[in-house]
């Protein structure tokens, strides 16, 4: 384990490792790279002219691609005070307008390219800066140094948003002294250093990216985005990993089932890769079987945790010599405490039985942002502990012990499932095909099995009709896979639709 400093904000990592690796490439994107001192310059200019809008501790949304001029974006708005939240031109402009609601921002960043949609989501008293515009400004070390020195460690850094039950998105909050707390242990525990090359796999605005970030920026070591479209072409995508000699994937269970679906590793084996960090939901037996034959020297490691405890809680590095169908979620990191609670809210300790995985420690976050009803359901004073405030997360998954003292993985115990590597609520998918003109009823079930989300509904539309208007409504991830248009809903004794009854008729199928 290494000698661990104490440092008080995420900047701190970026200015470290450019005073000890100026010329080495930081971040490198499709069309360009920075150095650490460019990444460093850029983001202090950036910060500069944030300074000038008077803002602090608010949310300065970002809507551009991942790129080089992202991160430098998301560090400046660090410097300036405040907090980022990446706006993904992917998602409906409806959606990005609903985060910009509950966000009540009035300052976005963003590029050319998305001008237009920045125009479309934002008002005309909005305040719209273009990202070469702030590249352009003068550094202001005084102003900046001026914004740390009334800076805590507790401030926000950024937040993510996952889908909400009541059909508005949740915008978590993590801050600084969290990702400190998590990266510092993360790249610690599997021995991450600055000659790695890691490979950005994710969306910005989805957690798995803050690993590839921060572990990145903290050790000096290289952050390579990965082109989005790449990951339609599976052989492509797999000669840029090996062209880029990268040695760390931390990626969604889905992007590593991509590359096995269509036999890729048939044509090309990443050998340079060291490490495969997966997470999001649970990984298929076959396809973990297939990237372990094809790479046999690399470690192989299963993450758990949600967006709330900054990234993963838990981790199982996989043992090769184990013959295992389902794959334990591993034992806490360290300064994170993982339990059970049954539905008396006693502690689980024993094996098979279920109880639902709550978490607590310093990368908890302090909860929703501008949402304090959800946030008092969720983070809660511990039940096992009268004595003192400790607020612990209920994170709503079941999980349970074996004989050995494992910890799986058990399912959701509400409407919540995980799909595409997204924590979903089947509530806010209804709500937006209830919001359809001409949809009367409808119904979302989940098939964990195939992983395959299904749309039951009563409506004059037919599916492809229904389908182009729900790309209009949600992510492509919330969209059923499969639509199907019924006469009527079965319903159970109390007149509810039997969620069960529709599941039975698709495994039977």
């Amino acid at each position: 384990m290494r000698e661990i400093e104490r440092i008080n904000d995420v900047l701190e990592f970026l200015e470290n490792s450019a005073q000890k690796r100026a010329d080495k490439t930081a971040v490198k994107d499709a069309d360009m790279q920075y150095t650490y001192e460019q990444l460093l310059a850029g983001s202090k200019r950036i910060g500069s002219a944030l300074l000038e809008t008077g803002l602090r501790r608010k949310p300065i949304p970002v809507l551009m691609e991942k790129s080089c001029k992202t991160l430098a974006a998301f560090f400046g708005i660090a410097y300036s005070g405040n907090f980022y939240i990446l706006l993904n031109p992917a998602l409906p402009a409806s959606r990005l307008s609903q985060i910009k609601e509950v966000l009540e921002a009035h300052t976005v960043i963003t590029d050319d390219e998305h001008a237009a949609m920045a125009a479309e989501i934002f008002e005309s008293s909005d305040t719209v800066l273009n990202i070469e515009s702030l590249l352009a400004q003068d550094i202001d070390e005084s102003g900046l140094s001026a914004v740390r020195a009334s800076a805590a460690d507790t401030d926000p850094l950024y937040i993510n948003f996952t889908s909400g039950s009541t059909g508005v998105p949740k915008g978590v909050i993590i801050n600084h002294r969290s990702v400190i707390d998590f990266i510092t242990v993360f790249t610690s525990t599997f021995e991450m250093h600055e000659n790695d090359i890691f490979a950005n796999q994710a969306p910005f605005d989805f957690d798995v990216s803050v690993k590839d970030i921060y572990s990145a920026m903290s050790l000096g070591a290289t952050l390579v985005l990965v082109p989005r479209a790449l990951f339609s072409q599976p052989t492509d995508l797999l000669d840029y990993v090996c062209e880029n000699n990268i040695t760390i994937m931390v990626w969604a269970v889905s992007a590593l089932c991509l590359i096995t679906t269509f036999h890729a590793l048939d044509y090309k084996a990443p050998t340079s890769v060291r490490k495969i960090l997966f997470s999001g939901e649970v990984m298929p037996a076959k396809h973990l079987k297939q990237w372990m034959a094809a790479l046999p020297e690399t470690e192989f490691v299963n993450l758990y945790g949600p967006t709330e405890i900054t990234c993963n809680c838990t981790y199982h590095i996989i043992d090769r010599s184990e013959e295992r169908e389902v794959l334990p979620i591993g034992k806490p990191f360290a300064n994170e405490r993982v339990f059970l609670l049954d539905e008396n809210n006693q502690l689980v300790t024993e094996s098979e039985k279920t109880g639902e995985i709550c978490v607590s420690g310093t990368a908890l976050s302090p909860g929703y942002y501008n949402n304090p009803e959800q946030t008092a359901k969720a983070f809660v004073q511990n039940p096992l502990n009268p004595y003192y405030p400790e607020i612990i997360y209920r994170t709503g998954d079941l999980g349970r012990y074996d004989a050995q003292g494992n910890l799986f993985f058990g399912g959701r115990k509400d409407f919540q499932i995980k799909h595409m590597g997204h924590r979903i609520e089947l509530e806010e998918i209804e709500r937006a095909i209830h919001g359809v003109d001409g949809i009367h009823r409808c119904c979302c079930i989940f098939d964990e099995r195939k992983s395959k989300l299904y749309g039951f509904y009563i409506g004059t539309y037919e599916r492809r009709e229904l389908f182009q208007i729900l790309k209009d409504k949600l992510p492509e991830f919330m969209i059923p896979g499969a639509l199907r248009k019924v006469e009527d809903m079965p319903l159970t004794k109390n007149g509810k639709i039997d969620r069960k009854a529709l599941k039975e008729s698709v495994i039977k199928k």
